[in-house]
């Protein structure tokens, strides 16, 4: 016999869907279907690129308060030099271009229920579906004395811009001789080989403008992806110059202090010339005050659209969300980016849901002519996004080489283009 409870909880879902094959119904007899996307990174933009490509008849509204957006691939070569700002710029323009509405504001509430965000300005706008990408937010605090104005002095430079700026201002004001310290958090981070891709860019220009400089990477991690391969990469090309300290050798940055530069851990004090701290990280406060996180803190989604676990109507893709093995990158982000798009239309339209088609691929430049590659593909199983078994690497995803460095320049224009338009 149907108990209470779920009886009641049968007539909610019967209910639940009713209301949406009624919303469907109004909308194909009256407007064209809207989809709101908060957020204009890789992930956003991307997602908002396909939904016009590939079904022109959905009205795409893109909220994003920055024109343009600074991308943090590519953004290390801006602080050794290699590239200017300017060159990590990514306008909106090739989103208007496509038919994307795209409106300079900031989103301060979603109203689920209503299905309408508030935005800065005090405009309300509607949707039928909405997509949330609202990348990192920085937990400041960690390491102790580390707060939002000891960004100014220490940078994390793990947002670009007038982080890149600083941080590539502190690398030229340093002194032969001098030690440089990069400190890297433990847990879910954007872009997890990032910090030692950008030890050895750093490295690379030390070793040629301040020789004698010691690069030290304080990391509150046991473990970091393709140790071996930095490892090895960083003897070669700059042999003694970077320490790699694991935690049970002090490497947990406890507390720093922002007058004298020095960082604190089970090993004792550390004072350096520059310390590029990168504290830990959490979905975007948006997601949070939506409801879009769990416990743990960051967004859980339907592994199959990316629609939230929690909120019915709100896709969350990049950075913020759980997607399983997938790094949070910006690879990733794109491809989360063109598989939301489609399941979206999918459901407006009442088509089938493809099958997922995920992947990933970084590039980890070391030196200007010095990098390789990390791949991966994805599949749905059981509910998860799982990495699939890959063949045999080839060498030159294994061995830092100048092929890999030319690779890496042309994947960022494809992804920018795939992304942001030409």
């Amino acid at each position: 016999m149907m108990r209470r409870r779920e009886f009641l909880a049968l007539g909610a879902l019967t209910a639940l869907a009713a209301s949406r094959r009624a919303r469907s119904a109004v909308r194909s007899a009256s407007a064209a279907a809207r989809v709101v996307i908060v957020g204009g990174g890789f992930a956003g933009s991307g997602c908002a690129l396909r939904l016009r490509k590939w079904s022109p008849r959905i009205d795409v509204t893109l909220i994003d308060p920055d024109d343009p957006y600074l991308t943090c691939p590519m953004s290390d070569a801006v602080v050794v030099g290699e590239r200017r700002l300017s060159a990590i710029c990514a306008p909106r323009s090739g989103l208007a271009q496509a038919g994307v509405r795209v409106v300079r504001d900031r989103v301060i509430a979603i109203d689920a229920a209503q299905h309408r965000v508030t935005l800065q300005g005090g405009a309300a706008i509607g949707y039928d579906k909405a997509v949330i990408a609202p990348g990192i937010r920085f937990l400041f605090g960690t390491p102790e004395g580390y707060d939002e104005a000891a960004a100014g002095q220490l940078p994390h430079a793990w947002q670009a811009g007038a982080q890149t700026q600083l941080l590539a201002a502190q690398l030229r004001a340093m002194a032969d001789g001098d030690t440089l310290a990069i400190s890297v958090p433990k847990g879910l981070m954007r872009c997890p080989p990032g910090p030692y891709a950008r030890a050895g860019m750093l490295a690379d220009w030390l070793r040629r403008h301040r020789k004698r400089t010691k690069v030290l990477i304080f990391d509150s991690n046991n473990h970091f992806p393709r140790q071996d391969v930095f490892s090895a990469a960083w003897q070669g090309l700059y042999p003694g110059m970077i320490e790699w300290i694991a935690p049970a050798d002090g490497g947990s940055v406890e507390r720093v202090d922002v007058g004298t530069r020095t960082l604190y851990s089970s090993s004792g004090a550390q004072r350096v010339a520059l310390a590029n701290i990168i504290p830990p990280q959490a979905p975007g406060r948006l997601a949070v005050d939506a409801g879009l996180a769990s416990a743990h803190g960051w967004c859980p989604i339907n592994a199959a659209t990316f629609e939230s676990q929690l909120v019915a109507d709100l896709y969350v893709i990049g950075d913020a969300c759980i997607a399983g093995a997938m790094p949070k990158a910006a690879s990733a982000a794109a491809s989360q980016a063109r598989h939301c798009a489609a399941a979206i239309a999918a459901s407006l339209e009442e088509r089938p849901l493809p099958a997922p088609d995920l992947d990933s691929v970084c590039y980890s430049v070391l030196a200007p002519r010095a990098a390789f590659a990390i791949r991966g593909r994805f599949e749905l199983a059981d509910g998860e996004i799982r990495q699939v078994a890959s063949a045999a690497e080839s060498s030159g995803d294994r061995t830092p080489s100048a092929q890999r460095a030319r690779e890496a320049g042309e994947w960022y224009r494809r992804l920018r283009a795939e992304c942001f338009g030409r």
